[in-house]
């Protein structure tokens, strides 16, 4: 069966060694599974429920609940900010949890990885992100993870799809997402 994965970036760099992890995922994705890199997260405002009015939700929250409404399932990467998510990513989640207790991640699978400059890889990022991934209604997949440490120094001349350690890590990621969204469709 076919799934539909969207992928979230939490960094609007270009060069993003996250964006790169995402672009790998979506290189190696096995058969039959659909990774979508969902861009347009920069154009989207802070979440805000005067502007959150039906018919006349900002075009890119709009464009991004579609999205996720659509896919099976949420693949975030999320870089470290003073020790924390982005607001790139939380705003993302915010706009994701909305109308409360129905929102377009309500019920669904996210994953959480991502690569970081410090030594841990970001894991306090991640692990901010999966609470806030939970609390607005997503299933976090809490045994499926990834962190890659000294993202500076690793990615500095090589492409994380051009390292095979780090390839190896995120189709193993992106094979047991897979699996598991099968077996719920199998199970539907």
């Amino acid at each position: 069966m076919s799934v539909r994965i969207i992928a979230l970036v939490g960094s609007l760099r270009a060069g993003s060694h996250n964006r790169q992890l995402a672009e790998t995922a979506v290189k190696l994705a096995p058969e039959g599974a659909d990774i979508a890199l969902h861009e347009g997260l920069a154009e989207i405002p802070f979440y805000n429920e005067d502007i959150d009015v039906e018919g006349s939700v900002p075009a890119a929250a709009a464009q991004l609940r579609e999205a996720a409404a659509a896919a099976d399932a949420l693949l975030l990467f999320t870089p470290e900010y003073n020790g924390t998510i982005p607001a790139v990513l939380k705003n993302a989640i915010d706009w994701l949890s909305r109308p409360f207790g129905a929102g377009a991640i309500s019920g669904k699978p996210v994953v959480v990885v991502g690569t970081a400059y410090g030594q841990y890889g970001g894991v306090w990022a991640q692990d901010e992100a999966r609470k806030a991934v939970g609390i607005a209604g997503g299933k976090v997949v809490e045994d499926i993870k990834l962190s890659i440490p000294g993202s500076v120094t690793r990615f500095a001349e090589t492409h994380p799809a051009d390292d095979t350690e780090v390839a190896a890590q995120v189709t193993e990621v992106v094979s047991r997402l897979h699996a598991l969204l099968d077996g719920e469709q199998a199970a539907a």
